[in-house]
């Protein structure tokens, strides 16, 4: 269900008043939780839950052939399930905009910021090489689902283990794992969502609050800061000077939310 016209127009009112219907700060985020290893099938896995949302990624390997422009590197994919049980505006069927959209999001951040050293990730140059496939399931949505997948889909890959690959077969040996951890570098790109509504900047929406948006920058940050990729989502345009302001709130954000997250994933 969309979220009324009135409820959004209380929502701009307390904005401009400095105030959020949970009484959070508006570059605040709401409680994040992360669970790693849930799943016994994956290579690697991980629960996040921000508030009330939560998501679900799985992280599986296996070996194939590389790209025409990268015939010395792994490949990666990002795929993500917008279940109709997080959210009764998810239907079943072939992948919406929104599902394609945030795995594109989610993939622009890890690949930009070179957290896979995909150069590791080569068997046999220009024939085999392992593929990364990360698959992210929305369980909850109250908003915020870019963010929430990024750190998931962070906590997974620092939770995958390499699966056993035999050489004189040439096939991987699918549920027998090496202790062996995925070649990471130590630039991790933690996904920070800022959002406009009217002259109001916020991090962490609710939902409600997600649906009286009229623009988000989502950028994926790391240690110093270091942004290593941007992506701009709906129509509404950003001027410079907004654009210098959402950094400053990223990078304070960064600052205030990576101590805790920290210990599950350097």
């Amino acid at each position: 269900m969309k979220t009324s016209i009135l409820t959004i127009e209380r929502i701009k009112e307390y904005l401009e008043q400095g105030k959020r219907f949970d009484e959070r700060g508006l570059d605040e985020y709401r409680d994040i939780k992360i669970e790693t290893g849930i799943s016994k099938k994956a290579e690697g896995s991980a629960r996040v839950k921000i508030g009330k949302t939560e998501v679900m990624v799985g992280v599986k390997l296996d070996v194939g052939e590389p790209y025409p422009d990268s015939q010395d590197e792994g490949n990666m994919m990002v795929t993500t399930e917008l279940l109709p049980l997080s959210s009764d505006r998810f239907e079943l069927g072939p992948p919406t905009i929104a599902a394609i959209e945030l795995a594109r999001v989610i993939d622009r951040g890890i690949r930009e910021s070179k957290f896979i050293d995909f150069s590791k990730l080569c068997i046999k140059e220009g024939e085999k090489v392992w593929t990364v496939f990360i698959d992210i399931y929305s369980i909850n949505d109250d908003g915020n689902l870019l963010d929430a997948a990024g750190i998931g889909a962070l906590a997974a890959l620092k939770n995958a283990k390499m699966p056993k690959y035999n050489e004189k077969t040439e096939k991987v040996e699918f549920g027998e794992l090496t202790k062996e951890p995925l070649p990471l570098n130590k630039t991790i790109p933690l996904s920070i969502t800022v959002h406009k509504i009217d002259n109001s900047l916020i991090i962490d929406p609710s939902k409600e609050e997600e649906d009286a948006s009229e623009t988000r920058l989502t950028m994926g940050l790391s240690e110093g800061p270091l942004f290593s990729s941007m992506q701009k989502g709906n129509s509404k345009e950003l001027n410079i000077e907004e654009v210098w302001q959402i950094f400053e709130i990223a990078e304070k954000a960064y600052k205030k939310i990576w101590p805790k997250l920290e210990k599950f994933l350097k």
